[in-house]
């Protein structure tokens, strides 16, 4: 077969390189001439190949390379000389081009072949991209094939890559079904602390709101100096507020409340328990039954698990506070501390 030209990749090198002096043969009887000074800057085998001694006097060297295609081969010697792939040929060639540089150690190229094979995933190669990635230390693209496996596991299994695999790589096979299952088991992990960071979330919007009720009033609770007017505007977190509002209407009526055995009544005394507990004024503070409870808390102490609530909840409140623009920040009702008395509520007709 005729030689490939590179006449065109070296005229950067015209001034410092002379005639060829490597011959590359490929599987298929390709020759390629070269030029060692390129081949050695780019590559550190090749380097070590070049400079091995001869046994023969002639100065025309060779080097083989094997087990590719041809113009996977002339892709690659290419890119030697220039730095630069297609995205044509980085389609056509990318799983021999990453071969190649691995064994050849040409980071550039590992690079783009491992970026370009991973923008390039589809059912029918996932398998055997991912064997490759393994094979030439690639964990970038290896990883990437995992998560492609993970979300197309069915589809996967039906192909004669995975087939084969099964019968061939049982190793692998297992890999693959530990990282299914480890990705699972972070899915619903993520879930659940999305669940439950939703809940600390709403239970610091409470105690926003219970001490925007207890201090200036909302629409139809408020405290006992004040009175409750219907046509108060909703407040900004009037969602919680409204049902907060509810809750403290039926505490007020409930005839079940002392006796424990209503369990919206419980619902209102934990709220009220957590804002004591969250409290750092309850002297001052205008909230019914804080001081009280605040005390109470400190003679006979929290267990393990409402203290892990009371600090997930002030966490939930000082992000949800950052959270806010500077000026809303500013803008947010502050507590009236001018009444140091215990407050009661009063309800709107």
């Amino acid at each position: 077969m005729p030689p490939n030209n590179f006449s065109g990749d070296t005229d950067g090198f015209s001034g410092e390189m002379s005639e060829a002096d490597v011959q590359i043969v490929t599987s298929g009887g390709l020759c390629i001439p070269a030029h060692s000074t390129v081949l050695a800057a780019s590559s550190t085998v090749l380097e070590n190949m070049l400079v091995r001694p001869e046994k023969r006097r002639s100065s025309e060297r060779t080097i083989w390379i094997l087990g590719v295609p041809c113009d996977a081969v002339s892709v690659f010697i290419r890119f030697l000389y220039s730095f630069k792939c297609t995205e044509k040929q980085m389609e056509r060639h990318g799983i021999h081009l990453l071969a190649l540089s691995h064994v050849y150690l040409v980071p550039q190229l590992k690079q783009r072949c491992t970026k370009g094979l991973a923008e390039r995933l589809t059912i029918e190669n996932a398998v055997d991209v991912l064997q490759l990635a393994r094979l030439c230390d690639a964990p970038d693209l290896y990883l990437k094939c995992m998560k492609f496996l993970s979300s197309n596991s069915k589809k996967v299994e039906e192909t004669e890559g995975w087939k084969f695999l099964q019968h061939h790589d049982p190793w692998l096979e297992l890999e693959i079904l530990q990282f299914m299952d480890e990705a699972e088991s972070r899915k619903k992990r993520t879930r659940r602390h999305r669940r439950e960071l939703s809940l600390y979330l709403q239970l610091s919007e409470a105690m926003d709101c219970l001490e925007h009720i207890c201090t200036e009033g909302c629409t139809s609770v408020g405290p006992f100096d004040k009175e409750p007017s219907h046509k108060r505007q909703p407040c900004s977190k009037f969602d919680t507020c409204q049902g907060l509002q509810l809750l403290i209407r039926h505490f007020a009526t409930c005839k079940r409340r002392t006796n424990g055995g209503c369990l919206r009544c419980k619902r209102m005394w934990q709220i009220l328990r957590l804002h004591a507990s969250i409290c750092d004024q309850p002297n001052d503070c205008r909230v019914p039954l804080c001081r009280q409870l605040k005390l109470k808390l400190q003679q006979k102490g929290d267990d393990e698990l409402w203290k892990s609530l009371v600090r997930k909840v002030v966490s939930a409140r000082a992000m949800s506070s950052l959270s806010l623009p500077k000026r809303k920040r500013e803008e947010e009702p502050r507590m009236d501390l001018s009444n140091h008395q215990m407050m009661k509520f009063r309800l709107a007709a």
